[in-house]
Order: C-alpha cells, then structure tokens, then sequence
C-alpha cells in the first residue's frame, strides 16, 4: 500500500507540473498576443497622429470636424447615406473617361458607333456538368459554394449575372472556362 501511495503522490506531481507547465505556456501564448495587441494599437495611434498632423482644417470646418471625430463609426455611415440622398450625389471615387476621340479619329470605328470595352458576363444554363460549373463559378467570383449553386441553378430557368462590367479579355477568360465545363455563356 505505501507503495501505491508513492506511486500516486509521483502520479500526481507529475500531473501537476505537466499543468503547470500547460499552464506556463498558455500564459506565455496570452502575453505574446497582448503584446501584438498593443504594438498593433500603437501603430495604428502613430498613423492617426501622422494623418491629424498632415490635415490643416480651415477655421469655418473646424468645429464641423469635432463632431465629426466624436460620432461612432456606424453614425457616420448613416450620416454619409442621408447627404448622399440628400444632395443626391455618391461616396464612390469617380470613375475617370478615357480621352475623347473626334469624329475620325480612331480608324476602324465608324461613327455613331462606339466600340464596348466592358461586358456583363451571364451564365445562361449549367449544361451536363453541373458540379464543375459550379467549382468553376466558385473560382471565378470568389463567393461561397451555397451562393454558386443558387447561381447555378438558377441560370437554368433565366441567364444569371456571373459577373458584371469587366473588360473585354477578362469577360472571354471567363466564358472560356464556362464554355469549357460545358456551360452555356453569354456576353453582353
């Protein structure tokens, strides 16, 4: 019996100091997140610094911008939608056009008629391979297998958008890969 006892007592040291040391890592783990933590937040407080250094508000915006700085982030949001609604403008970055061409100026187009630079790509039926349409589909927009098989199944009915104004060489990639799973593409 004092045998088994021994044997427990070493039993239960060893327990205790594989814990303890389960214990010790796990401490270890913590403080090396927190310490990625706080550098992350000090960075990101420098940034902030730089940026509010670099900006000269004008004396007329500046107790605008105090607001501002105190508003949550989701407050902002809803203020930019109700002045986006407002004025009726958008947030967007503008899109800037290509330079104008005269009449005659680009040979090979006739006038009146321009030529389409961005294509819609529709997937207009999943044919016999629908699973492989499916991977492919997934590969091409990066959305989830769920999302990509309503997509799929729904193109079966009516031409479904795969995806939307992309140049001329991306929209023929994109068709190629349909077509080539034996899916039936179109291009508008």
């Amino acid at each position: 019996m004092a045998e088994e006892s021994k044997k427990e007592e070493v039993k239960q040291q060893k327990e205790s100091q594989t814990q303890d040391q389960g214990n010790e890592k796990e401490e270890e783990v913590k403080e090396e997140e927190e310490q990625k933590k706080q550098s992350a937040e000090e960075s990101s407080k420098e940034e902030c610094q730089k940026e509010e250094e670099e900006v000269e508000v004008p004396e007329k915006f500046k107790k605008l911008v105090e607001e501002i700085e105190k508003m949550s982030v989701l407050d902002l949001a809803e203020l930019v939608k109700i002045l986006e609604k407002k004025f009726g403008v958008s947030a967007a970055a503008p899109v800037v056009a290509g330079p104008m061409l005269g009449p005659g100026a680009a040979p090979g187009v006739e006038e009146g008629k321009e030529e389409k630079t961005e294509f819609d790509v529709l997937l207009a039926g999943p044919g016999d391979k629908k699973i492989e349409v499916i991977k492919a589909v997934r590969e091409i927009t990066g959305k989830g297998l769920k999302e990509c098989k309503d997509l799929v199944d729904a193109s079966a009915n009516e031409p479904q958008m795969v995806k939307d104004k992309v140049k001329k060489e991306e929209a023929e990639e994109i068709k190629a890969k349909l077509e080539a799973v034996g899916a039936k593409v179109e291009l508008k």
